[in-house]
């Protein structure tokens, strides 16, 4: 299978020449040439299958030209040897706990698989591989444990200042050996503008042989369409027959387009929901068919802290542009964060004291506003990013209770942070990275 470019003018590639891109020459995102469909009679037996079983089928079709079937296997079962659990609220709603891997958010799905595939692929080749990595939150834990100690990689992490929680901070911080963190004076989307810079830059790509870890990657956005299908086989154990409704907490929306990749491969799926807070380029586009980026606000779930995001090229490219499409199978939700913290309360308090972070907070109101709405009879799912202790800031203050520190996260919080600052012009990061190529 070949991957192409979200913007048509770059050469096809294969599936590892477009991870290790992560951005096409044109400065668009890879895609599979042609969505592979997957019979019906896979679909229909995913109830009972792990979670890796379920994997390799749906990555089958984009890697049996890299990987054989038994490499394949174990990618997928070392990746995934964390549990996926989901917990049922009553009336037809569901939360999909994605957060129970190494760094408890949705984001190991993606780096362990990208890891895996980066280290096979090492395998063949003999340079060495620099991950430039943009975060607001979780994909730099993530990142930096799923590559740690990888042969033959280097990790770059770029995070804004005082933007992320302290314990978001320590996850990607504390590493050293091949991971590198740098604190930006800025906002996310200045990390994200540093990080498209530097793969257009010409002299630097010369010296470097660049990637990338973020949504923007082909490699972490196919991971992020398996659990899909677990969750809708979980439905199907408990004898539901009806497509269900995904609500998806969104920031670079690259969670959502992977529910759009499965749906688009065969998954039946009534309708998603992109749920984000007030930074809502996404919601207003579907409400008014105008995409105006915007200057991103900060807010209490800020991982969606993105006003500008990469993977509305992948929506499109999935719609073939038709903006009556995209709203036909996707509504848009956006929220405050005093509707974010009145959510998790109420939660709390009319589920036996059940916790949603603010992200997964923003994914259930908006799930239980379109269930109000539309009076729907299909069961509504709503993902689970980030485990709720990871913002304990946010919602001890509104429960009036103190959240419990798993131990292995109590560890990390007195690691020692090593990040170098830098400013968010691009001459201090190529600096950098240039110092890092030479260590």
């Amino acid at each position: 299978m070949k991957f192409i470019s979200t913007r048509d003018n770059s050469p096809a590639v294969s599936f590892f020449e477009a991870m290790r891109r992560g951005l096409a020459p044109d400065g668009g995102l890879y895609m599979p040439e042609q969505i592979p469909k997957i019979s019906e009679d896979f679909w229909s037996s995913i109830p009972g299958k792990s979670f890796p079983e379920i994997a390799f089928e749906m990555a089958k079709p984009y890697l049996e030209e890299e990987l054989t079937e038994n490499t394949l296997r174990t990618v997928v079962e070392e990746a995934f040897d964390f549990p996926v659990r989901m917990k049922s609220l009553g009336n037809r709603q569901h939360v999909l706990e994605l957060f129970h891997g190494p760094t408890l958010a949705f984001k190991d799905f993606g780096a362990r698989f990208m890891a895996r595939l980066f280290s096979e692929n090492a395998q063949k080749e003999s340079e060495e591989v620099t991950i430039l990595v943009a975060t607001s939150g979780d994909t730099g834990g993530a990142v930096a444990h799923g590559f740690y100690k990888v042969p033959g990689v280097k990790v770059c992490l770029l995070y804004p200042k005082g933007k992320v929680s302290p314990l978001q901070e320590k996850q990607m911080t504390t590493l050293g050996e091949n991971i590198t963190a740098l604190e930006v004076d800025g906002v996310f989307d200045d990390c994200q503008r540093l990080v498209k810079k530097a793969f257009l830059d010409k002299e630097l790509n010369e010296k470097l042989q660049l990637s990338s870890a973020n949504s923007i990657n082909i490699a972490r956005l196919l991971p992020q369409s398996f659990y899909y299908a677990y969750a809708a086989g979980k439905l199907m154990e408990q004898g539901v027959s009806d497509p269900p409704v995904f609500s998806v907490p969104s920031g670079n929306f690259g969670n959502l387009t992977g529910g759009m990749l499965a749906g688009q491969m065969g998954l039946p799926i009534k309708h998603f929901l992109a749920a984000t807070n007030v930074n809502d380029v996404v919601p207003e586009y579907l409400r008014s068919g105008d995409f105006k980026p915007k200057d991103s606000v900060q807010t209490i779930s800020n991982a969606m802290d993105v006003g500008n995001p990469s993977n509305f090229s992948r929506m499109k490219f999935l719609f073939k542009s038709s903006g009556s499409k995209m709203k036909d199978q996707i509504s848009g939700y956006s929220y405050s964060d005093e509707e974010t913290r009145q959510t998790i309360l109420d939660v709390y308090k009319e589920e036996e004291g059940y916790l949603l972070c603010p992200h997964t907070a923003i994914g259930y109101r908006a799930a239980i506003e379109y269930q109000s709405e539309t009076n729907t009879g299909n069961h509504l799912i709503t993902l689970a990013t980030a485990h709720p202790v990871k913002f304990r800031d946010v919602i001890e203050p509104e429960i009036d209770k103190k959240i419990e520190l798993p131990a292995r996260l109590n560890r990390t919080l007195k690691n020692k942070k090593k990040a170098l600052s830098i400013d968010k012009n691009y001459g201090s990061f190529k600096e950098q990275l240039m110092q890092l190529h030479s260590r």
